[in-house]
């Protein structure tokens, strides 16, 4: 079966899309420094000639580095150079040349002139999106109907939250599903009515009736939401409830550095993996729908897209590859037999890997690995951290190989990290936080799947029928955070769709 391609459609954003701030992915750090001298070094005479952007551009792309960070970056030593020297920076560009990150004149207003278009044009989008609302509206039936009012009134009196919790503990009990339909049933919200039927229908526990229901509210497309999720979104309800915060941040802290020393061990062992250089994919130009589906998943989650590479003889799916940067390896596994749903389901579990909270999974999967990975870095924050001998003379040398890599700053970060962790009783189950990196990916595969029994089958195939992932995944796709996730996305399904 060949490669699937973009002409039988699919991963494009639905016209309207807005794509939010890229937050939460892995950074670089230092490398960051080394753009920001060589930008300071351009700025040096007031002048940013075509030359000089095109070699900034290449220094971008050979680090890996996120454009909108970088322009932040710019800008902001833009401001401090002109208020210093008291002076316009220009940017020389030739004619039909792409647009640029500052485009600043010394003898005009283009830029004023640019942005009051742009404003013109939201605006006169933002009166076409009122006026299909105002049809919309008009267009809804109103319809009355009080049979069974009553029971009704009761469904809709009883509170979810018990059930939810009920159903935490005992994620595979149909009954709590079953009530859940009632409830929101009752409460007229169609799409956390649906979700309850959809757990039913995964457990094997539906009533002709609810067959039937599940049919009619089943989507077998892609969603089509309207924005990406924020940081924000991230915390509040798509971290599993295990996920602690303070251990993940210190992880975050030390990933790049880790991740510099880790690629330079594989070159010296000679284990780095090169992919070719004509096996890059370009997702804009992909045809391929397993290369298209990255950069749509990665603008939904609000996080940076990989550079991408296809390698059809690897037996793996979308695959993380240690390197400055890192990439992505997309191999046969999901170049043929899969679903666009499945695709996005598997996506969307990969991307996680990349928020700097949790890349060093990543690199590191066991738990004894991610203990020592810990205890180097409280090493760093407190040098005097009182630990076993045998367990220091493990640490020291790994907590001696990261700092040289790190900046102040996370050396600093880092001592306030473990007065935090000294102040919240010193103790964390990096087996139970591993877990729950599993679960949160799992969850994010979800959002953009969309699909229950898709990700429970995909599931399936890994860890048996009714494994913690699984059993994880029917809890949280009844639950709250799952819907207002989707309320937030706009895929939230309604009766009238």
């Amino acid at each position: 079966m060949s490669e699937q391609r973009a002409d039988v459609g699919g991963f494009e954003h639905a016209q309207g899309f807005v794509a939010g701030e890229v937050s939460g992915s892995l950074g670089l750090g230092p490398l960051e420094v080394q753009y920001e001298e060589l930008f300071a070094e351009a700025l040096a005479d007031g002048v940013i000639t075509s030359e000089e952007r095109s070699r900034l551009e290449k220094a971008a792309d050979n680090l890996g580095l996120d454009r909108s960070r970088l322009l932040r970056l710019e800008q902001a030593m833009v401001a401090l150079y002109q208020s210093r020297h008291r002076v316009q920076i220009i940017e020389q560009y030739d004619a039909g040349a792409p647009s640029l990150a500052l485009q600043i004149e010394a003898d005009g207003d283009a830029g004023r002139a640019l942005l009051i278009k742009r404003v013109e044009q939201l605006e006169a989008r933002v009166r076409e999106l009122e006026e299909e609302l105002r049809r919309a509206q008009a267009a809804v039936n109103v319809e009355v109907d009080l049979t069974d009012m009553e029971s009704a009134a009761d469904a809709a009196s009883e509170d979810p939250e018990e059930v939810w919790r009920r159903l935490r503990r005992n994620p595979t009990a149909p009954d709590g599903y079953r009530q859940l339909l009632r409830i929101q049933t009752a409460r007229g919200d169609f799409d956390a009515a649906q979700r309850a039927v959809e757990a039913l229908v995964a457990l094997g526990a539906v009533t002709l009736d609810e067959a039937a229901l599940f049919e009619r509210g089943r989507s077998h497309t892609l969603i089509s939401p309207r924005g990406s999720l924020s940081q924000a979104d991230w915390h509040d309800l798509l971290f599993h409830p295990e996920l602690e915060l303070l251990t993940g941040q210190i992880f975050s802290l030390i990933a790049p550095a880790v991740l510099v020393g880790r690629v330079a061990a594989l070159r010296r062992d000679g284990k780095l993996y090169q992919p070719a250089p004509e096996a890059k994919q370009d997702p804009s130009k992909a045809t391929i729908t397993a290369v298209r589906a990255v950069p749509w998943a990665a603008a939904i989650l609000g996080l940076a897209c990989p550079q991408l590479y296809l390698d059809k003889e690897r037996d793996v799916g979308f695959q993380p590859i240690p390197g400055v940067p890192p990439f992505t390896v997309i191999g046969r596994r999901v170049l043929s037999g899969r679903t666009q749903l499945e695709q996005a389901f598997l996506v969307g579990r990969h991307l996680t890997w990349y928020r700097q909270e949790m890349y060093l999974k990543t690199l590191f999967n066991s738990v004894p690995d991610l203990e020592d990975m810990f205890l180097a870095a409280l090493t760093i924050g407190n040098p005097a951290l009182p630990i076993a001998e045998d367990m220091k003379r493990r640490v020291t040398p790994i907590a001696q190989a990261i700092q040289p890599l790190l900046e102040p700053q996370q050396v600093d970060a880092l001592r306030g990290c473990f007065l935090r962790f000294v102040e919240e009783g010193g103790r964390t189950n990096l087996q139970r936080w591993s877990a729950a990196a599993d679960k949160t990916a799992a969850r994010a595969g979800l959002v953009l799947c969309g699909d229950l029994g898709t990700a429970l089958g995909i599931l399936a195939t890994e860890e048996g029928a009714q494994g913690e992932l699984g059993k994880d995944l029917l809890w949280f796709s009844a639950s709250d955070r799952y819907g207002k996730l989707r309320r937030q996305l706009g895929v939230a399904r309604t009766a009238a769709t």
